[in-house]
């Protein structure tokens, strides 16, 4: 099936076609070539999408580069409270919930999703750029408490929303 889906994507390629066929994460895409994009976006504009904030960038790349991560623990890197980006890049179907970490008061666990690695043209965290050297990195950590961690939703005052 591989080496067919291959064989296609040089032929289209070949034939000059407007389409092409992409290798992602979790099989084969067809896509516009880039090169017909000019005229696709005349035909369907789309909206522009909301921009991430740079905390929502700077979020989004700790549990990128660190996940699973706990909430505390993102917290513990960047010094803020992340509860608002948290509930935004989760909104947004950029991070999920991934579990319950084995340690005392069971913190959520978060990571990002297949989404995250569409949308950035990934296909796999392992394409992230220096992911091995960042991942080796000793980061801050949260000071174990003994307060359960709820998931992220919004709170009067919280710091940091959008």
């Amino acid at each position: 099936m591989g080496a067919a889906l291959e064989q296609l994507k040089v032929q289209y390629i070949q034939q000059n076609r407007a389409f092409q066929l992409v290798e992602k994460a979790e099989g084969w895409q067809l896509a516009t070539d880039p090169a017909f994009a000019k005229w696709v976006r005349q035909l369907f504009p789309a909206p522009k999408p909301a921009r991430l904030s740079a905390p929502a960038l700077e979020t989004l790349a700790i549990i990128a580069y660190r996940q699973p991560i706990t909430r505390a623990d993102v917290e513990a890197v960047r010094g803020v409270n992340i509860d608002g980006v948290l509930q935004t890049l989760m909104e947004r179907g950029l991070v999920k919930i991934a579990g319950r970490a084995e340690i005392p008061g069971r913190p959520l666990l978060y990571e990002t999703t297949q989404f995250f690695l569409d949308h950035f043209g990934l296909r796999s965290l392992d394409e992230l750029p220096n992911a091995e050297e960042l991942r080796r990195r000793n980061l801050p950590v949260a000071q174990p408490s003994a307060v359960p961690e709820s998931p992220a939703s919004p709170q009067a005052g919280a710091t940091n929303s959008e």
